[in-house]
């Protein structure tokens, strides 16, 4: 949602200034512009140096500067970008915001924006439980500005602590994520906004007794991109996820499960769904009577007989449901040989509307890797995809399932 996006950054005056520096670089890592606008506040605290060297822009400080305000340069800033961000708000900043009081670039910059706003408070936490500042962010959220945070946690000051510290800058980033992509919404340019994508992702770990168990190495990345790319779409995403040592996607509703049978139970829990993409390494068998202690050696030197059955087929059920099958349903086949062959099998089988079949033989490095070469599979034919970066591979799938619902 950040990608060739414009943000002014407002940087007030307080102790949580330094985390904007961080945040700049979160925001420039997801490929947007940021602009900062500094008050005098806030260069107590912080340079516009070490600002501008993060941002790569000038920074603008001076509501008077001859050289920015040839073309009344505070309107621009206003209306020439994406998002106004505010971090960290103070008490001092947000009640001028509140009673359109413009005594500086910053409030000017805030009192003559169309842009959305969005701002992320930071105080002690007597001012922010003060009577005037809860009024104040009564009547901001009232004109549709957004919030992040405050955080609960220890102050600056001793022997202080509450709700007060301004968020984390990847909360902020997430946030801002949020508000552009309610912005893309409104405006009617993403391909899923109001779809439902249902996503599977990581690997499923089968109990043998309570400290063994059957499982693969998947690691989730690829399931948990197309998550992230669906979300960029507009889409409501349900992830359920399997063990992996990813986080979790902000903004997404995740699932956390760990068997196939709770993955099952947890998917049709979260039917009906326009789009379902079952990405995870799900394992074909579980033990057909799991251990209730650990097994151990008899001194025998032979292996325990461990009888095993068949897991739940997930794609084939969600497949075949006449009822609750989403309008495409998408699978994914992990092959060691003869590639083509298995996945057009599944594709019949399973009842697919696409089978996203990759190899993933050891020398690949597909699995638990970061690229991926996929080649989608539909009753239209082959499409053979070059390597790509996961995300980018993801991002192409979302797309080209946007394309396929507004065809139907």
């Amino acid at each position: 949602m950040l990608r060739g996006k414009d943000i002014v950054l407002i940087i007030s005056g307080g102790i949580a200034a330094y985390k904007s520096l961080d945040l700049i670089r979160r925001l420039k890592e997801r490929g947007a512009r940021v602009v900062p606008v500094m008050t005098n506040g806030a260069q107590e605290f912080i340079t516009p140096l070490a600002v501008g060297a993060l941002s790569a822009e000038k920074v603008f400080t001076n509501l008077f500067d001859r050289e920015a305000e040839h073309d009344v340069g505070h309107i621009r800033l206003a209306r020439d970008h994406d998002l106004i961000l505010v971090a960290p708000a103070t008490a001092n900043l947000m009640a001028k915001m509140a009673h359109g009081i413009t005594d500086d670039l910053a409030t000017a910059v805030l009192l003559a924006t169309d842009k959305p706003v969005l701002a992320a408070p930071a105080m002690n936490p007597k001012m922010w439980l003060h009577e005037a500042t809860q009024r104040n962010l009564e009547t901001l959220t009232e004109r549709g500005i957004s919030f992040v945070g405050p955080a609960s946690g220890e102050m600056a000051e001793r022997n202080e602590s509450g709700v007060g510290r301004m968020s984390e800058p990847l909360e902020i980033v997430a946030a801002a994520e949020a508000v552009l992509r309610e912005e893309a919404i409104k405006a009617g340019s993403l391909p899923l906004a109001n779809k439902h994508v249902l996503i599977t992702s990581g690997p499923t770990h089968e109990p043998i007794d309570p400290v063994r168990f059957i499982a693969n190495r998947s690691s989730g990345k690829q399931g948990h991109a197309l998550a992230r790319a669906a979300f960029e779409a507009g889409a409501r995403v349900t992830l359920v996820s399997g063990p992996v040592d990813l986080p979790d996607l902000a903004n997404i509703t995740t699932i956390h499960v760990e068997s196939a049978a709770a993955m099952m139970a947890a998917v049709e829990d979260n039917l009906p769904a326009d789009i379902a993409i079952m990405a995870a390494a799900v394992a074909d068998w579980r033990v057909a009577s799991e251990g209730a202690q650990k097994i151990k050696k008899d001194g025998s030197g032979k292996p325990p007989a461990l009888e095993l059955t068949e897991n739940p087929d997930i794609l084939a059920t969600i497949g075949h449901q006449k009822n609750l099958r989403p309008r495409l349903l998408i699978g994914f086949a992990a092959e060691t040989q003869d590639l083509l062959k298995n996945a057009r099998s599944k594709l019949e089988r399973k009842n697919a509307d696409w089978i996203i079949a990759n190899d993933v033989s050891p020398e690949t490095g597909v699995m638990g890797g970061d690229a991926n070469t996929v080649r989608l599979v539909s009753q239209e034919g082959v499409e053979d995809w070059p390597q790509m970066d996961k995300a980018e591979v993801a991002r192409k799938i979302i797309a080209r399932a946007g394309d396929a619902l507004n065809q139907t």
